[in-house]
């Protein structure tokens, strides 16, 4: 008898150790379903962001079936304080040898949460005249949808931000920042900005004015649209705005952006050189978080080649007219010695050619600067920037090249480019881009109150 109870027991202990280690495959598989079915239902949530129309609620039940049949949602809602969909699933798991010692079934539990928070974004979007009427109207619904899709109406408590940095041949700061400490962020004053950081006044360099004199190398040449005396390229452009949560103040400031109020070419390489300052917690901006598990994020929104004023474009100096062009980030410079910073030669003598400034080679070396600045943010020690490009309009194989190569695409793929032939693609593109970024599991705590 004592040998029969004994070996009752021990099967018994064998029993519940084999079924023990089933729940716990159970759990396992239930938990790996359930945040599936949570980063599923992230996709939906720039449909049905705050999940009650149910686009959201269809997405987790049909993939949480999918990877395990036996799982039912028991909840499925928004997480509050971020946008971000939260799941808990539940499962029965039946027991084998167990049911010797009175143990039939039981459940587990799993929960998750996904979407979007720890998210630093800016947007780095061309304002040129070109993008003048529907499409810059496009890009500027697409940039407010994106805003509320990150930051949920009740996002008070949310570690998103976003900062704006429109672009010409050039990028303006212009001292009424709603981030007060940013409104002269790198000492310079309120203005545009050159290539080498100096002040940009919008007015036209005095050495680019001498067009009469046979002593000068403008000999014969017109000056069209620009003065030495006022600004009229830097005061009319949209300004940079610094990195902030303030929903309200980050929708009036996209509504605000304007695009060919004023002109000096196409700068790209200007964008993104700045959205990596706002980006950064380094100054001149210092909004950033230097906590390295919130992403940084930029998007740059272009529909124009590389120009400025000499070696591309309509305003091109084989006009033979000093023009708004000669006012962007580089000839703003003035005339200087060729350097890294700077595709310009010294002008000195009569003898010297305008092909000097700048040298003309791939495109006056402006597509280089813009993969450069581009490779700069992304390889970032400290603070890498993941970059999203958007190609919009008509794209050359060179335009098309450089876009794809400045996006942070995983090897083999573009999955952070897009091309927007016509205008009404853009708000398209915008929502794709929301959608990866809402790829991203949280915990419960941090869905409802914004917090890690």
């Amino acid at each position: 008898m004592v040998v029969a109870a004994t070996l009752v027991g021990l099967m018994a202990a064998v029993g519940v150790a084999v079924d023990l280690g089933r729940v716990y495959v159970a759990h396992n598989k239930l938990q790996n379903a359930v945040d599936a079915a949570a980063l599923a239902g992230s996709l939906q949530l720039p449909d049905d962001p705050d999940v009650d129309n149910g686009k959201v609620s269809q997405a987790v039940t049909t993939n949480l079936a999918a990877n395990d049949p036996e799982a039912k949602a028991t909840d499925i809602s928004s997480g509050g304080a971020t946008r971000s969909v939260c799941v808990t699933a539940e499962a029965d798991v039946d027991m084998t040898l167990s049911k010797v010692v009175g143990l039939d079934a039981t459940t587990v539990t799993a929960e998750a949460c996904a979407g979007y928070n720890d998210i630093e974004l800016v947007m780095v979007l061309d304002a040129t005249g070109s993008m003048r009427g529907t499409p810059i109207a496009n890009v500027k619904e697409a940039a407010a949808n994106l805003v509320d899709l990150i930051m949920p109406d009740s996002g008070a408590n949310t570690r998103s931000k976003i900062g704006l940095v429109p672009f010409q041949g050039k990028v303006r700061i212009d001292g009424n920042d709603p981030v007060t400490a940013e409104r002269d962020p790198d000492g310079v004053g309120a203005g545009c900005r050159n290539a080498d950081g100096t002040l940009n006044d919008g007015k036209l360099k005095t050495e680019y004015s001498d067009t009469r004199s046979r002593n000068s190398i403008f000999y014969g040449y017109t000056i069209s649209g620009v003065s030495t005396y006022y600004d009229r390229t830097c005061s009319g452009m949209s300004p940079i705005r610094a990195l902030s949560s303030d929903k309200e103040a980050i929708l009036d400031n996209i509504g605000a952006i304007n695009a060919g109020a004023v002109t000096s070419g196409t700068l790209i390489s200007e964008g993104i050189k700045w959205g990596h300052k706002v980006l950064s917690p380094k100054a001149p901006y210092t909004e950033g978080n230097t906590d390295k598990k919130v992403r940084k994020i930029m998007i740059v929104l272009t529909d124009g080649d590389t120009e400025d004023g000499r070696c591309g474009g309509r305003y091109a100096s084989a006009s033979r007219t000093v023009n708004a062009y000669w006012t962007n980030a580089y000839f703003g410079q003035g005339l200087r010695p060729n350097s890294a910073s700077s595709p310009y030669d010294t002008l000195s003598t009569a003898s010297a050619t305008l092909a000097q400034i700048p040298d003309c080679t791939d495109g006056g070396k402006l597509n280089q600067y813009v993969l450069d600045e581009a490779d700069d943010a992304k390889n970032d020690a400290d603070y890498p920037v993941e970059i999203f490009a958007i190609r919009f309009g008509d794209s050359d194989a060179t335009d098309i090249s450089l876009m794809k190569r400045i996006a942070s695409s995983k090897s083999g793929t573009d999955d952070h480019y897009y091309d927007a032939p016509d205008s009404s693609d853009i708000k398209d593109m915008f929502k794709k881009i929301g959608q990866q970024l809402g790829q991203r599991l949280m915990s419960k705590k941090e869905a409802t109150t914004g917090t890690p």
